[in-house]
């Protein structure tokens, strides 16, 4: 089944699927704890992946741990997911191999990631890094708020719903 176009195709999978997962790429990931609390309020499993420099232990998920390594903790996220799972990542490249294996994924902001998103914002990304290369560095990201904490947890909600 192809990943471009519309996703009705995964709303579907989504709603019959009564084995959803939740896993987080949990490496540097600010909503953690947001996760695994409204994932246990849907009572919906969530698995933290993350490397031996940020061992991440919640009550009420289980974590994966890997040795340290360039993507490590991405390609066994991505060897994990199954159509229909709900990924939380805020890499663009992770959330486009997720994609591909018809799972739904959500950033830190409350942002899906959608295959009408994720070409424009693998660009940017790419723009970006030449700029580093070039040493013309972007803005950094400001403090985490509240209300992103607040955006983040209605779109996970509202995903959990329609399960």
């Amino acid at each position: 089944m192809s990943t471009y176009g519309r996703q009705e195709h995964l709303l579907g999978l989504w709603k019959g699927n009564s084995n959803v997962t939740i896993l987080i790429d949990a490496d540097g990931c600010p909503v953690v704890d947001l996760t695994v609390q409204t994932a246990t309020k849907y009572k919906v499993p969530v698995l933290i992946l993350c490397d031996t420099a940020h061992q991440v232990q919640r009550d009420g998920a289980q974590t994966l741990t890997f040795d340290k390594g360039a993507d490590s903790v991405d390609f066994a996220l991505v060897n994990r997911v199954h159509p229909g799972d709900l990924a939380i990542t805020q890499d663009y490249g992770l959330a486009s191999m997720c994609l591909a294996r018809r799972a739904r994924v959500l950033n830190q902001n409350g942002l899906e990631y959608t295959p009408e998103n994720i070409d424009g914002l693998l660009f940017r990304r790419h723009k970006n890094k030449k700029l580093l290369r070039a040493e013309k560095h972007p803005k950094g990201t400001p403090k985490r708020t509240k209300d992103q904490d607040i955006t983040y947890r209605n779109a996970l909600e509202r995903i959990l719903q329609s399960a």
